[in-house]
């Protein structure tokens, strides 16, 4: 699916690059500068969707041409975000606080073009088995948290020895829910040119 406009990937995530590569899609990956700061009267599954917007609409400010796709992913426990970790002892605590529970990973996505503009989101559950220290520490000694949502990759080490079982998308923990983003392309597609 390609579109005579162009696209941009309004995020720095190599995650969402891979994901929107192997839906198969050409883009170019740009950013604005936009913060991270949100109304404190949001529920915590709605922070994902208004800064993928606020993306979105810088990006689409500075390009008014292309259609822009943003995305935001936020790890969920009981009411509380966990964004990503400021340092690894931010990084560690998180990993506590997920082992053996439930949470829920939102990714709120922004399609925009022109006046036309798309928002959804997408809700998996994840549950992690009692993670022990070692296994905490190893994971943040060799691999990169702190870039990522509630201090994890699904994809890597800690989700294939730590995940017990998962309720809803892979794709959207890992970063971008892309069977909800390919049929809103597909909507674009019939109002935009081929």
């Amino acid at each position: 699916m390609n579109f005579k406009i162009p696209i941009i990937l309004a995020s720095n995530s190599p995650r969402r690059q891979q994901l929107l590569a192997d839906l198969g899609l050409k883009f170019e990956v740009r950013s604005a500068s936009v913060s991270e700061e949100y109304p404190a009267s949001l529920r915590p599954q709605e922070v994902p969707e208004f800064l993928a917007k606020q993306k979105a609409e810088a990006m689409a400010s500075i390009d008014k041409n292309a259609l822009v796709i943003a995305a935001d992913t936020v790890v969920i426990l009981g009411s509380t975000i966990l964004g990503k970790p400021k340092n690894p002892l931010e990084a560690r605590g998180f990993l506590k606080k997920l082992s053996g529970r439930k949470h829920q990973v939102v990714t709120g996505v922004c399609i925009k073009c022109q006046d036309r503009l798309s928002l959804f989101n997408d809700i998996t559950e994840v549950t992690f088995g009692d993670l022990t220290a070692w296994e905490i520490d190893h994971y943040l000694e060799e691999y990169q948290p702190l870039d990522k949502a509630g201090a994890y990759g699904i994809q890597e080490w800690i989700g294939m020895v730590g995940v017990t079982r998962i309720e809803g998308s892979y794709f959207n923990v890992v970063g971008l829910p892309v069977q909800k983003l390919y049929q809103e392309l597909k909507e674009f597609r019939k109002i935009l040119p081929l």
